[in-house]
């Protein structure tokens, strides 16, 4: 499986980015994808999570202010992040797996900066 992430950027606070990922190769068996995120010093977090039937979680930091959605047809998850603070700077990892709890494939890291 691999997976290509695009979209991250720089943005000013409280303003918005959409990150996306496509997933290709032996796709057929993944059921789940989501995001992960390694803001700088500090370990990589779980950001959100959906299977390809909707299912979806959220860490608690994000929730209310990012959305995670899938397009089964093209295999693309995609991170819709609202009212961005500094603290989600962050390299943001696309994940991949055949379970919310088992998202084991990773694709390369997009970076998101927040600041003014």
């Amino acid at each position: 499986v691999q997976l290509q992430a695009s979209g991250g950027g720089l943005v000013q606070p409280g303003g918005s980015l959409r990150l996306s990922c496509t997933g290709s190769g032996n796709i057929f068996s993944i059921t789940a994808m989501g995001w992960s995120r390694q803001p700088p010093g500090k370990q990589r977090e779980l950001v959100a999570g959906i299977t390809r039937r909707g299912t979806t979680n959220y860490a608690d930091p994000v929730k209310g202010r990012f959305t995670i959605s899938i397009d089964n047809a093209k295999n693309t998850v995609y991170l819709q992040m609202n009212n961005l603070k500094p603290e989600d700077t962050a390299v943001y990892f696309c994940n991949a797996g055949v379970s919310l709890g088992s998202l084991k494939y990773w694709g390369p890291g997009t970076q998101v900066t927040v600041s003014s």
